[in-house]
């Protein structure tokens, strides 16, 4: 097994957005291998930092990286999008901050067995939580053809969905997919060589697409997000960084609706919801890696950040 390994993306600004100070609580729903919340510790290592992961190779990575801060970190096995009920076992019910950083690691792109590459032969498995789902396999063999080139076509913004679909289907009939490998060859097949795309390898939208609905992560995002929002205490500020457009759609979607507070139709001359406004945007457009930062990180390339703060 590899060593985890997690290099955090765009570190100054989320340090920047966040402000962590000593006594204040802060949530890294996506802990990983502990990059952003070791950051978050060194600005403010009197802080308590509450870390949660799917992964368990990342919680105790992340535990060795950041076990010299003793008793100011907790960490917790679960699904961020269950975050409200994580923090009450635990007798947190505010935080000061959080921070989302969307996505697979680098380490589980490494790990041959996880299944997470089109460029490396192992068993087509991609779930961030392994002793619990189905695994891409399970989906690539079982779901029907049409919901196969919607998973594709809505997750991945694969132009070829339904042809990729077809030749699953056709080769799945004949012998089952369980290999990464296996699936490049069928996807290779699919797309046609004269349309494939020279930036980018042909098998990368299905696997993107595979990976998002493996672990639910649009659903995740949703409901992470909003209960992320709603734990965040008054003048407490949220940063997610997101990896690709559906990602950044969904949150800059959450952050309008929480920023803009009034629910009342268009047409009605004045507000009679009552709502107000429940955040403050911080980044009035996505903040982006410079090109020194992507040069040494390229996973950064692709990040783009957003960030509020709570009024009320």
């Amino acid at each position: 097994m590899s060593e985890f390994h997690h290099l955090p993306v765009l570190p100054l600004e989320v340090i920047r957005n966040l402000d962590p100070a000593d006594g204040r609580t802060y949530l890294d729903g996506t802990l990983g291998g502990g990059g952003h919340s070791s950051l978050i510790l060194e600005k403010a290592p009197g802080a308590l930092l509450i870390g949660i992961d799917r992964d368990q190779a990342a919680l105790a990575a992340a535990g060795a990286r950041l076990a010299n801060h003793g008793d100011h970190i907790r960490l917790l096995h679960g699904n961020f999008a269950d975050v409200t009920e994580h923090l009450n076992r635990i007798g947190i019910t505010r935080v000061d901050g959080f921070i989302l950083d969307l996505g697979v690691s680098s380490h589980q792109l490494d790990e041959r067995e996880r299944g997470f590459s089109f460029q490396q032969d192992a068993p087509l498995d991609m779930r961030m939580d392994t002793s619990r789902g189905e695994t891409a396999a399970e989906l690539v063999n079982t779901l029907p053809e049409a919901e196969l080139s919607r998973i594709f076509s809505d997750y991945g913004e694969e132009r070829w969905a339904k042809r990729i679909a077809s030749f699953i289907a056709r080769e799945r009939a004949e012998s089952p997919i369980t290999r990464t490998l296996h699936l490049v060859d069928i996807i290779k097949g699919a797309v046609p060589k004269a349309k494939w795309d020279e930036r980018i390898h042909p098998a990368t939208r299905t696997f993107q697409a595979l990976r998002i609905a493996v672990n639910t992560e649009l659903k995740s995002l949703e409901r992470g997000a909003r209960a992320a929002l709603d734990l965040l205490k008054p003048g407490g500020r949220g940063v997610i960084i997101s990896f690709h457009s559906l990602e950044d759609r969904i949150v800059k979607h959450i952050f309008k609706e929480y920023a803009e507070g009034c629910t009342c139709p268009r047409q009605l001359p004045v507000c009679v919801c009552g709502n107000l406004p429940r955040v403050k945007i911080l980044t009035s457009r996505p903040v982006t890696a410079t090109t020194a930062e992507t040069d040494g990180n390229p996973r950064a390339r692709s990040a783009k950040l957003r960030a509020v703060e709570k009024l009320q």
